[in-house]
Parts: structure tokens; sequence; C-alpha cells
């Protein structure tokens, strides 16, 4: 289940948990692509967009999980 992001620092708090995901263990486990996937489909469209903007500055790898 998804939630809804209702401003930039919820989405920056979402690349935030990919990032650490990432350093972990190099991946990101099916629960998180799948709650940030239906995050990105039930919020603003700018939000999403920030989403990517984002993960493509600060978490490239973790592209491959998510739907643009």
């Amino acid at each position: 289940m998804g939630y809804r992001w209702n401003n930039r620092t919820d989405v920056d708090e979402s690349v935030v948990v990919l990032m650490n995901s990432l350093e972990e263990d190099g991946s990101i486990p099916g629960w998180l692509s799948k709650t940030i996937n239906q995050s990105i489909k039930d919020s603003d469209a700018e939000y999403g967009k920030y989403f990517f903007e984002e993960v493509r500055q600060h978490a490239p790898a973790a592209f491959k999980y998510f739907e643009e």
C-alpha cells in the first residue's frame, strides 16, 4: 500500500529510504518498490516527476525498480 506524497519532503524521505536500502545490500526490497510505485500513481504528477529527478541524481541504480 502506497501513500500519497503531499510535498517534496515526502518524496525526499522516500528517496533517502531508497538510498539507504541500496547502500545496505545493493537492492530494493519488493515491498518498498511496490509501495513507492503506488505512491507515484496516487500522488500528483509533479511529485512523481520530482521523484524521478531525485532518483536520477541520488540513486540511479534504483531506476529499474520503478515505472516512469
